[in-house]
């Protein structure tokens, strides 16, 4: 294969590695966040019906994908740029994986903090979010599950400048190594 070929190929799998780890991501929360609070889904995808879980799985990996497809956009001109073209997807890969654990940390960190949030204050909560339920508990439930989806957006988006500025300091010494 000749080394054109080899960078395409190694380009197509990073921007599609980068889509479909999209997808696994908001499968994963929504699997996660459907449980905590289907309440939560209920009331801001207006949701009438039984099977909530399932539906909050499904809209997971919807959103997920989309924002997937953004991201691998972004990402990999950006991979392609600083690389040349001239990377193994092997070290795509292993900067997509260090963004998905911002991802994922950004998720947990921003649930914590909206649940820490309505406990400080409720008045304040229920006033910026006026669905908010009135029980303590499904309020903390409620809370985790719109800060851990603002903390994986907010993630997806500190993930790609962070990742991308591993790549170019990453790849750069890895071309100043080689003799």
């Amino acid at each position: 294969m000749s080394q054109q070929n080899s960078s395409i190929q190694n380009i197509f799998l990073t921007a599609l590695t980068c889509v479909l780890m999209g997808g696994g991501i908001g499968a994963v929360s929504n699997m996660i966040n459907g449980a905590v609070s289907p309440y939560y889904f209920k009331t801001t995808m207006n949701w009438g019906f039984q099977a909530i879980w399932m539906a909050s799985v499904a809209q997971g990996i919807l959103e997920g994908l989309f924002h997937g497809v953004f991201f691998a956009i972004i990402f990999t001109i950006g991979f392609g740029m600083i690389t040349k073209g001239k990377a193994d997807y092997a070290f795509a890969f292993k900067h997509i994986l260090h963004i998905a654990i911002i991802v994922l940390c950004c998720y947990t960190i921003g649930g914590l903090l909206a649940m820490m949030l309505v406990r400080l204050s409720p008045e304040f909560y229920r006033s910026h979010f006026p669905w908010t339920p009135t029980d303590v508990l499904e309020q903390i439930k409620y809370a985790w599950v719109g800060g851990s989806i603002w903390g994986e957006i907010l993630g997806g988006i500190l993930g790609l400048v962070i990742g991308l500025l591993n790549v170019k300091n990453n790849w750069a010494n890895k071309v100043n190594d080689v003799p």
